[in-house]
């Protein structure tokens, strides 16, 4: 039986252009009657593909019209059931993030990482847990991350935090340019981790949260810890898998 599609792509002028060209080609079935949705975009376009198709449990097959281009396919008008009936898929989890305010907590997913962030011309000070025991009283740094498998070759591979393969039980605890303790690279923690960011003098030196590409504000505290419980399938072309592009991106110039 052939497979139902539906078509979604960002704002952008060739991305647009493309919808309008895959929707003349392929019947669009529409979200509630596809068996995968097709995402035209970057790899930003991908990720809030996956958190607004993730309650839907639909597979999801990127198609780059972007940049970089990571988490997608390259971009053909033709052969689509094709690439689809021999595509390879990668299962991922999303972390969930509890961050802390005055005016309560507030939670978000998010499938690349979640990131600490100085809000001002002060470095951030951070206390972080692992698991309720302390692991560094006070890191000074512009932040920190926590990286999914999925996420590690975005922000965390900028922040010169470790690749992981895609199909590895880890997150990536990574610090964003710090200067007390200089020495300290990050660290690798199990799947099962329960991550917890204490601001140190919050209100001297605001601190941010963000999951994904949600923000919160002037947080005083932050939890993360994976949710294996939601789960999405991203579709790759045959030989291209993310598990290979992962590979391929650690032996590079």
């Amino acid at each position: 039986m052939a497979q139902k599609f539906h078509f979604v792509a960002s704002h952008t002028t060739d991305a647009q252009s493309a919808l309008s060209l895959m929707r003349q080609k392929y019947q669009d079935a529409g979200p509630d009657r596809a068996d995968v949705v097709i995402a035209m975009g970057g790899d930003g376009f991908m990720l809030q593909t996956l958190h607004e198709f993730r309650e839907r449990n639909l597979p999801i097959y990127g198609m780059n019209l972007g940049s970089i281009g990571f988490l997608m396919n390259e971009f053909q008008e033709d052969g689509l059931e094709e690439r689809l009936a021999k595509a390879e898929s990668a299962v991922v989890h999303p972390l969930r993030m509890t961050a802390e305010t005055r005016d309560g907590k507030h939670d978000s997913l998010a499938f690349n990482e979640v990131s600490l962030l100085r809000q001002t011309r002060q470095t951030a000070k951070l206390r972080i847990l692992v698991d309720n025991k302390v692991r560094i009283e006070e890191l000074i740094c512009d932040g920190a991350l926590i990286s999914t498998p999925a996420g590690s070759t975005a922000y965390n591979l900028s922040a010169h935090g470790p690749i992981l393969p895609i199909d590895a039980d880890l997150l990536a605890l990574t610090p964003i340019s710090a200067f007390r303790p200089r020495r300290w690279r990050g660290a690798l923690l199990s799947h099962r981790a329960k991550v917890r960011f204490e601001i140190r003098e919050a209100e001297k030196r605001p601190v941010s949260a963000v999951a994904d590409d949600w923000e919160v504000r002037d947080v005083s505290a932050v939890d993360v810890a994976e949710d294996r419980s939601i789960s999405t399938t991203m579709l790759f072309d045959a030989g291209h898998s993310l598990d290979e592009r992962i590979l391929a991106e650690q032996f590079v110039d």
